[in-house]
């Protein structure tokens, strides 16, 4: 591990550290972008197509673009877009949150949000972590400290534990954090949370809020060359396409940085890649640079996307759930994702120029194609290409425990993929 790799592993940690939920990442993005010189663009104003970067924050997704010097009343370019998503599995607190249970319990009820790894949350220390919208109509980000947790049952009253655990998402599921006469409700420790002078657990009318472990990553292994932390199925990629992205220079194309929220649960919302999002900022950038319809269209004609988000490193415990012959590890490089029925939108012509732009970075580049027993998960990627017609490929660094509370990636695979994908935006 050489010394530059460990200081943007340790910039890596403060980042997931910083984004508990898609909410903060979406903030912390947009901060990293203003403190680069980037504008904030008014949605309900009219758009500024001026050279120099700009973004949105639409909930819980950021998108940022940069106007080349040149583009001024020109509509001859394509875009180059990253994708990714802010969002994580987790379990999302229901809007009447309490629950009393036997012995005077005080629980937390939760709603599994996306395709958690549901026995990773136990015996570990929670937050909830999100935003929340007040009487008044303000809306604030907040993070608890770690109040909550989701208790194993002991193995003297259930001995068949070991030879395969059921979980019930609705029975126990369900974290404690408080137990006793004088209890707080999870509004007050939410509210406490806050901060807010004279706000209460009555001034939160609705939230968004999901459970976070505890606890900051960690570099470790034998070489420490391995980073363990929650959130890395996509903070990997929003971290290391935001890193890519600053670090550009001037370029033909308009380069377009897109983090999408709700990828988890099918990504069909607002701020989703599903929904409109991707497609204003980028109709609405052609028509700020005096494209009319057909131009727009031709536009998205010359552009390309790449599909950011996690890979499947594989498995030495479960080797048999692993494709034979593609088999990316852990820092073995980016990963391009293959899937004949379109679970990932790779085709020949974008995989052979992502593989081309990881040879002209001088990054070593793997390739995941699935067992057929086994079917793949899918990504932003068939989305977007199905609702824009933009080329994409689908990408990522490798991980294990994809899903998990805790997931584990490389750290050389992190400085590969930032420099994979800055070589991919500037061709």
């Amino acid at each position: 591990m050489t010394g530059s790799d460990c200081i943007d592993c340790m910039d890596f940690i403060d980042f997931i550290d910083a984004a508990p939920s898609s909410y903060h990442a979406a903030a912390e993005v947009a901060s990293r972008l203003e403190a680069a010189g980037f504008v904030r663009q008014d949605e309900t104003a009219r758009w500024d197509a001026s050279p120099g970067g700009h973004y949105i924050v639409r909930g819980g997704a950021v998108l940022a673009w940069r106007i080349p010097e040149t583009a001024g009343g020109d509509s001859a370019r394509g875009f180059r877009i990253v994708g990714s998503h802010t969002d994580s599995p987790g379990l999302k607190l229901k809007p009447a949150g309490d629950v009393t249970g036997p012995g005077g319990w005080r629980q937390a009820a939760v709603e599994v949000y996306g395709g958690a790894v549901l026995p990773s949350w136990l015996d570990r220390e929670l937050r909830l972590a999100g935003r929340v919208v007040l009487s008044d109509g303000s809306e604030h980000l907040v993070r608890t400290g770690p109040v909550l947790r989701v208790p194993h049952l002991a193995i003297h009253l259930d001995r068949t534990v070991n030879n395969g655990l059921t979980l019930d998402r609705q029975q126990h599921m369900l974290p404690v954090f408080a137990v006793g006469d004088g209890a707080p409700t999870i509004g007050e420790v939410v509210a406490d949370a806050l901060g807010v002078d004279g706000v209460s657990a009555g001034d939160i009318l609705a939230h968004d809020l999901i459970t976070v472990d505890a606890h900051r990553g960690e570099v470790f292994g034998a070489r420490r060359d391995f980073v363990a932390a929650g959130r890395m199925d996509n903070l990997s990629s929003v971290y290391t396409s935001l890193q890519a992205f600053l670090a550009l220079g001037e370029t033909d194309a308009i380069p377009v940085l897109a983090a999408f929220d709700h990828e988890e649960v099918g990504s069909a919302t607002t701020s989703g890649a599903a929904g409109p999002v991707l497609e204003d900022v980028l109709t609405r950038t052609a028509m700020a640079l005096v494209a009319d319809a057909e131009e727009t269209r031709a536009m998205f004609a010359r552009s390309t996307c790449v599909s950011a988000d996690a890979a499947h490193s594989v498995h030495p415990n479960y080797a048999g759930k692993h494709d034979p012959v593609h088999r990316p590890v852990v820092n073995g490089g980016p990963v391009l994702k293959v899937n004949a029925n379109q679970r990932y939108a790779s085709d020949a012509v974008t995989s052979a120029e992502w593989r081309a732009a990881c040879r002209a970075a001088g990054v070593p580049d793997q390739v995941f194609v699935g067992n057929n027993e086994v079917p793949c998960g899918s990504t932003i990627g068939p989305v977007t290409a199905t609702r824009l017609g933009i080329p994409t490929v689908d990408v990522g660094i490798p991980l294990l425990s994809m899903h998990s509370a805790r997931e584990m990636a490389g750290v050389h695979d992190i400085a590969w993929f930032t420099a994979a994908l800055q070589e991919w935006w500037g061709r």
